[in-house]
């Protein structure tokens, strides 16, 4: 099953270098990423070996990074609020992140260069997750329900912050706040993606070192604890890492709704509740759906592309009704 799963990843991964507004056979896909590596002569024109090497390989670099990384965050969040409608929008991470970079794109401008915008979606995921613990530390107990509805009051009031900025700064701005708030690769550049290379190692590294503990929850809190697992703080560690990592990638990649939600869900047919084999089948599900997703959004109306996550939002619209009309609930 892993060495299908790779295999997958790695035939999305030259389908979204060889296709998009120009269309590059796959043998000079392969040339030039040989020369690039050292294996070969340069046989490609240097304008075509520029086009993949230096920009459409770090895009499928990215959309891997972050797409695996959003799976294992939905999968861990789910477990630890045993909730299957978990994933990072539902407690404001997503939202805070985006309200930091929508106040630099809309009040503040370009003050850190080409950093000024992922160090601001970082800043604004990380303090949206501390006032989600901080709101869960006023009131009496701290069990995932209480996690829940402190994550969708902060995430309702970042939305909130985030368009009172889009309507009160620059309308000549909309356009691009509009584009980034639905998420897309046209940041991949090779000097970023050593960051959301940090941010997938923190999520998976976490995961697989406690997976145990994440299992514990599958019995429930009482059993959890029986066996030796604190509860309310390895909640607490999982959402700061979360925390972390989702700020990581929506500061890269924008905000891509829906994948945290479904790749839990389809990575359990494959490889059952026990997390060890879960998380990396939520990783290469993830990466292959934000692969297929990039490669719609730039081919449904070539040579324009489409916010990421429009398509990764459809797909999580039907997959959510499929699921509701299978369950008849």
């Amino acid at each position: 099953m892993l060495v299908v799963g790779l295999v997958l990843v790695m035939a999305l991964a030259l389908a979204s270098i060889a296709y998009g507004s120009t269309v590059i056979p796959l043998v000079d896909v392969l040339n030039a990423l040989a020369h690039a590596v050292g294996l070969g002569e340069q046989a490609t024109s240097a304008p075509v070996e520029r086009i993949i090497v230096d920009l459409r390989l770090p895009r499928a670099l990215l959309a891997v990074c972050v797409g695996a990384g959003l799976g294992i965050v939905g999968a861990m969040l789910q477990t630890v609020t045993r909730n299957d409608l978990a994933d990072p929008f539902l407690f404001g991470l997503s939202s805070g992140a985006a309200a930091g970079a929508v106040s630099v794109i809309t009040l503040f401008g370009d003050r850190f260069g080409i950093w000024t915008l992922p160090i601001a979606a970082f800043s604004g995921g990380m303090l949206a997750a501390v006032s989600v613990l901080v709101l869960v530390r006023r009131v009496q107990g701290q069990g995932p329900e209480r996690l829940i509805l402190a994550g969708l009051s902060v995430s309702f009031l970042f939305a909130a912050l985030t368009n009172y900025l889009v309507f009160a700064g620059d309308q000549r701005t909309a356009h691009s706040v509009l584009f980034w708030t639905l998420g897309g690769l046209g940041l991949a550049r090779w000097d970023n993606l050593p960051l959301a290379l940090t941010g997938l190692a923190a999520i998976l590294v976490y995961a697989l070192a406690n997976h145990r503990n994440l299992d514990a929850f599958l019995a429930g809190e009482g059993t959890a604890e029986s066996l030796g697992v604190r509860v309310t703080r390895t909640r607490n560690i999982v959402f700061i890492v979360c925390a972390f990592s989702t700020a990581i990638f929506v500061s890269v990649a924008g905000v891509i709704g829906f994948v945290g939600l479904m790749i839990p869900h389809i990575a359990r047919r494959f490889a059952g509740q026990l997390h060890a084999g879960m998380i990396i089948t939520c990783a290469l599900l993830g990466a292959m759906l934000i692969l297929l997703s990039d490669l719609a959004a730039r081919l449904l109306l070539a040579p324009q592309e489409l916010p990421i996550g429009i398509v990764t939002s459809s797909v999580g619209a039907f997959f959510v009704m499929a699921t509701l009309l299978r369950r008849r609930y």
